[in-house]
């Protein structure tokens, strides 16, 4: 008998974009497929795409859909260019390999815009490459991939998915709209496939998926299995893909699983008041890109959280300041937009010195704007955005996993210092997902709530401090402790109100102290040292704040320079002035006009500081950030 051998690449990494209708599943289809690799032991990140209406003409460049994730070994980011790329039709097929410069003039392969290595693999759906179809997807020409300017070097797999899709369904009693739903499946078979993942696991995690739908599981598992086997028994004249298995084990034992960066929030959150022995109150409502937060929190009764859908950005908050107020964990979740109409209720809080956590998942604007698209340009109004001396901690995640961290630190330093604190993530880090090792609760650091000290009873008034200038929380129904507190200014010995002009100025400096101090009790600045020897490169720092670590993180290493990353925003790490000082070019990267890079300059004038700003919407490109920092 004649024995067939299998014929593989081995890779590191690979990066892998599905492309679509919004109404194709393409969101569904990569975050299985990613699910699926963090399951197997791969490192992943991925960059959810899609346009910000509800449905735009099907076929259409403004309606399509991507999903990108690079997984393998030592992932930071999404991926700049892609490995793989499976087209589900014409419009898709522009958008995925131009990105938005499709209607560029000179937008082909050899320029910047490509989105797609020169040896890449293209997957796309040939039944919807009929003629109507290029003419809604604005192509000049019956050829696409040379329109396009798809080199010779790429492989285009043509595949029929809406027929063999309708050929696997076709005894199911699906309709047709409901067969055609099914076409992502067929894909991701095809996709398991070709990096040779069992299909064992990915059946599993359909059938979670589909769970409260038991009716598609069948027909989409059967889809599913088509694909794999479409893909095996023709071999499709391409090679399977292995990821090379070295190191591919995570360093750290525990139980791992892919999460999103909002689902690591709420879960954060939830962690905290578990810790801290408090209820978790959120007062919020719905915002793009937050709401998945006040989903998954709505969800939690069973951990003791308390979620209301307030009727409007304001009344989220306040509820919220009561329920700090009342000893509760109080949190509100919102995006820029939001941030704005709650400024005076953050204000209150600040005047009222109690603890509240206020979720920011920034999204481009101003206004309406961009709501599905990512920036980060509500860093000075975090720091700034109210009226008066208003000082507020603010905290910025910078990976979908570590949002868990810094949910759990914000409600750490609101309960322990009595303050507000602002968490600053994006909509990068809301819907991407990455490998996240599950804490144990024994391994999350302590809470230790600002309680009111029993010797206190009977005499307790809201200007009584610590040695750190830290009020205590006392609670309405503590008897002996019954007290007013007010959004007007208070005497600093009695906590009446008081208009005295010397007093104001005691309580605005103890506000603003309180804060200061922090610094005491946050980690210092961390600088991931290059390995590679490299010229001046060495004297080189690349600064980051939030969600642009994983793209700095790469361009240091190919840059050979070193590279910093600010989670603690106000107040800094104590180390700052120190490590920038070290560096003849600190070059300060961020996906706005220069925010923290002014608000740095403005806390250490002496350092001379560069920028790199890109405000597009997306995340950094590495190897923009690479080249800007080689041209200067």
């Amino acid at each position: 008998m004649q024995q067939i051998y299998k014929i593989y690449y081995i890779v590191k990494n690979i990066v892998v974009r599905f492309c679509g209708d919004s109404g194709d599943g393409m969101q569904l289809t990569g975050s299985l497929f990613s699910s699926l690799s963090a399951i197997l032991g791969h490192e992943i990140s991925t960059l959810p795409d899609f346009p910000a209406e509800i449905r735009a003409p099907q076929g259409t460049l403004g309606g399509v859909s991507g999903f990108q994730v690079e997984l393998g070994q030592d992932v930071f980011t999404p991926g700049d260019k892609a490995d793989v790329i499976v087209a589900m039709n014409a419009a898709a097929l522009k958008v995925c390999t131009l990105g938005s410069h499709f209607n560029h003039p000179q937008a082909h392969y050899d320029d910047q815009f490509s989105l797609y290595h020169r040896h890449a693999i293209v997957i796309v759906d040939t039944d919807s490459l009929t003629d109507k179809d290029l003419e809604k997807a604005q192509y000049h020409t019956q050829n696409p991939f040379e329109e396009l300017g798809i080199p010779e070097s790429v492989q285009i797999v043509p595949v029929a998915l809406t027929t063999l899709t309708k050929e696997a369904l076709k005894d199911s009693g699906m309709d047709n709209k409901s067969m055609l739903k099914s076409r992502n499946m067929f894909a991701l078979g095809l996709i398991c496939w070709l990096f040779d993942e069992p299909m064992d696991k990915a059946i599993h995690l359909l059938e979670d998926k589909f769970k409260k739908k038991p009716a598609l599981v069948a027909p989409n598992t059967k889809v599913l299995v088509d694909g794999y086997n479409y893909g095996q028994n023709l071999a499709l004249s391409i090679h399977q893909i292995h990821l090379d298995s070295n190191d591919q084990l995570p360093k750290t034992n525990g139980r791992y699983t892919s999460i999103a960066g909002n689902k690591a929030t709420a879960w954060g959150l939830i962690a905290a008041a578990e810790k801290a022995g408090k209820h978790l109150f959120l007062g919020s409502y719905p915002i793009t890109p937050a709401t998945d937060i006040l989903h998954e929190l709505a969800a939690r009764k069973d951990m003791n959280v308390m979620a209301i859908q307030a009727e409007d950005e304001i009344a989220g908050i306040c509820t919220a300041i009561g329920a700090a107020f009342a000893g509760d964990l109080a949190c509100t979740t919102t995006s820029g937009p939001g941030l704005s109409l709650k400024s005076e209720a953050i204000g209150l809080a600040v005047m009222a010195e109690l603890p509240l956590v206020v979720v920011d998942v920034q999204r481009g604007g101003p206004s309406t704007g961009l709501p599905t698209k990512t920036e980060q340009t509500d860093l000075m109004q975090a720091l700034y955005g109210r009226n008066g001396e208003c000082p507020a901690v603010v905290l910025a995640a910078s990976t979908s996993a570590n949002c868990f961290d810094f949910a759990y630190e914000a409600c750490r330093l609101a309960m322990e210092n009595m303050t507000p604190v602002i968490l600053l993530t994006d909509t990068y880090l809301a819907n991407g997902t990455a490998l996240w090792r599950i804490p144990k609760m024994a391994e999350l650091p302590e809470i230790h709530p600002q309680s009111v000290p029993e010797e206190l009873k009977g005499h307790f008034n809201p200007a009584l401090r610590d040695e750190r200038g830290v009020r205590y929380w006392a609670f309405p129904g503590m008897e002996g402790y019954e007290h007013r507190n007010i959004g007007l200014e208070r005497d600093a010995e009695r906590g009446t109100i008081s208009t005295n002009p010397e007093n104001h100025e005691v309580m605005v400096r103890a506000r603003q102290h309180k804060i200061e101090q922090i610094a005491n009790s946050i980690p210092e600045l961390k600088v991931v040292k290059s390995k590679v020897e490299s010229g001046k490169s060495k004297d080189v720092l690349l600064v980051g704040w939030g969600s642009t670590e994983g793209h700095l993180k790469a361009a240091a290493q190919e840059l050979g320079c070193d590279q910093a990353q600010f989670n603690y925003i106000c107040p800094l790490p104590k180390n700052t002035h120190e490590v920038l000082s070290g560096y003849k070019r600190v070059i300060v990267c961020e996906l706005n006009t220069g925010q923290f890079a002014a608000y740095l300059r403005s806390q250490m004038p002496d350092i001379e500081i560069e920028q790199y700003n890109e405000i597009q919407g997306q995340p950094f490109a590495v190897e923009r950030i690479v080249n800007f920092v080689k041209s200067e």
